[in-house]
């Protein structure tokens, strides 16, 4: 929310607070630079002085870590940014900052300053509650865009020998050259990091299984659009038109990777998959077996490895429920359902109420089917789309995102976790009616164990949760059934016997019951001693960013990019400068 302190008044302040900061700096006074901060007051640091994801609270911790860091980081040049958003007033979780943003110049490269400074009564300074250092650059890499772009006058004076298409093709098929990095998965993530590494001189290799850039979208069950609005969801480089829906169907969101690729000139191989990865540790690199589009096979050998396979296309979770294989109809998986219209005038259970299962049964309902019914295994957290849905990325609507990005990446837990608490507080009074419905039915809701609510079940577990869309609305009508896997006894051939004696027919199963840890499919892919030394991935670790994404593995050469598009546009920028890193040579700074 921003307050009525005027533009010139809040810049003002902020930039005399930037004097502070370089002062401060310039002096090498831990001390000093701690009481710069609240006594409540965050310090998350993003690469640029610790080499990772790191967060110091209090003031005696703060006053340690600038201590230790920042004599080998040498900070330096700090000024306000010329990248970012202006400074400005706003009220956050109750009190009242001035966010704005700087930059300082570190041995490695421009790193980006954001701060929420505390206001007092008017002539105290203001004090920093939460700021955040991410490195942003690395000196001699930096993008290639806007005054630092490409020219492109050797096409317009060349006409002798290859034209740009012919370089591309070249570029493209990597004859008699092997790419500095192998990207596994051409969905939002891989292409979008693939982007990235572009811009600093990295032409990566994207290796999509699909016929189609796209596809892993298109796939996908007839109905699916996205519960987040369009303007949280841009990618970098290529935001999308203002003429957009707020809310973008599957197929528009496949059509416009299948144009990034071509637009951002990514090295995509379309109907390739990898067979077989192993690393050479004393070479360090990769030797990566493919299968590709012609049947043919072909190794690449490669330093760095990532595997962007995403969560929704691991390794299904398929529950062996009571007397299933005895069941004479039709089992699937979410993830291979398509669409309801086949199943017209059908009996159809879905097993599971996350959101692939609510919009499954709806999909079902919607068309046709005879009847549907959900399976409840556990308690669910269900909110409206709107508003309870879009308040958690309402920060988007407040400027450019990948500047909001940064912004939400400054959050420490413990700030998140309460502003959790209160949203989900607030969303529950909004949605009372919804949620009293729901219950009158014998829906089991559930919030999370501290009442965060869906977006923190999202980063804790991947799932959890549903944004009703309508199906909720289904259910507390009973146009939708519901039982809760309690009222289970087991399958027969023709549907389900329940513990009463009652039988509910059944042609179709759809099992909406998720997927099981990202390691899994690594190891698959890679391997069992792999998957065990990479460990769980997605989950807050120590660090509390997700375990083992965007960031080293214990398997030396091996990243795992993932995440929604918000996730893929923001940490791209960290993991590219990761592997840029390592494949120039560049020391990080290591806490």
């Amino acid at each position: 929310m921003t307050l009525t302190d005027s533009s010139a008044t809040t810049a003002e302040t902020f930039a005399s607070w930037v004097d502070v900061l370089a002062t401060t700096i310039a002096s090498a006074d831990p001390a000093k630079f701690a009481e710069l901060f609240v006594d409540d007051g965050y310090w998350k640091d993003a690469l640029a002085f610790t080499g990772g994801y790191r967060t110091y609270s209090g003031k005696g911790q703060i006053a340690q870590a600038w201590g230790k860091l920042a004599p080998s980081v040498q900070p330096r040049d700090v000024r306000v940014s010329g990248h970012h958003m202006a400074p400005r007033a706003v009220r956050r979780a109750g009190r009242n900052v001035i966010e704005g943003f700087a930059d300082l110049t570190t041995q490695q490269g421009r790193t980006t300053v954001f701060v929420r400074l505390q206001v007092g009564e008017p002539g105290d300074r203001p004090r920093v509650w939460l700021m955040l250092t991410s490195l942003q650059e690395l000196h001699g890499f930096e993008e290639r865009r806007g005054a630092n772009r490409p020219t492109g006058t050797q096409y317009s004076t060349q006409f002798a020998g290859d034209n740009w298409l012919d370089e591309r093709r070249k570029q493209q098929a990597f004859e008699g050259v092997d790419p500095e990095v192998v990207i596994v998965g051409g969905g939002q993530g891989g292409l979008i990091l693939a982007a990235r590494l572009k811009q600093v001189g990295i032409e990566a290799l994207v290796i999509e299984k699909n016929a189609r850039v796209g596809d892993n979208w298109r796939h996908r069950y007839h109905s699916l659009t996205l519960h987040n609005q369009v303007w949280a969801n841009s990618l970098p480089y290529m935001p999308f038109p203002d003429t957009w829906p707020t809310f973008v169907p599957k197929d528009k969101l496949a059509g416009w990777l299948e144009c990034y690729a071509e637009a951002m000139e990514l090295n995509v191989w379309t109907s390739t998959e990898m067979t077989s990865a192993d690393f050479d540790e004393s070479a360090e690199v990769w030797s990566i077996d493919l299968r590709t589009a012609d049947g043919s096979s072909r190794t690449i050998r490669s330093g760095q490895l990532v595997m962007a396979v995403g969560g929704s296309t691991g390794v299904p979770n398929m529950p062996n429920l009571p007397g299933l294989n005895m069941f004479d109809g039709e089992v699937v998986h979410s993830s291979n359902f398509t669409s309801g219209v086949p199943y017209a005038g059908r009996h159809a259970v879905v097993i599971g109420t996350g959101t692939s299962g609510h919009d499954v049964a709806q999909d079902l309902y919607e068309n046709g089917a005879a009847s549907v019914t959900m399976v409840q295994r556990g308690p669910t957290c269900v909110v409206s789309l709107e508003p309870s849905g879009t308040m958690v990325y309402s920060l988007y609507s407040e400027g450019p995102p990948e500047d909001i990005d940064i912004i939400t990446a400054a959050i420490p837990y413990d700030v998140l976790r309460s502003t959790y608490q209160h949203l989900t507080r607030r969303t529950c009074e909004l949605d009372r009616d919804l949620l009293d419905g729901l219950r009158d039915v014998g829906f089991k809701l559930d919030f999370g164990h501290d009442d965060t609510g869906f977006h923190m079940m999202y980063l804790r577990h991947g799932g959890g949760y549903y944004i009703n869309v309508g199906c909720s609305n289904l259910i507390i009508d009973r146009k939708i059934g519901l039982i809760q896997s309690d009222d289970i006894d087991r399958f027969d051939a023709r549907g389900i016997v329940l513990t009463d004696g009652s039988h509910l027919p059944a042609d179709l199963v759809v099992m909406a019951t998720g997927y099981q840890n990202l390691k899994e499919a690594i190891s698959s892919r890679l391997g069992p001693e792999v998957g065990e030394r990479v460990g769980d991935i997605w989950g807050f670790d120590e660090n509390h960013i997700m375990a083992n994404m965007w960031q080293r593995t214990a398997q030396p050469n091996l990243w795992i990019m993932g995440g929604s598009l918000i996730d893929a546009r923001l940490y791209s920028r960290y993991l590219t400068i990761q592997i840029l890193a390592d494949v120039r040579g560049i020391q990080l700074p290591n806490a």
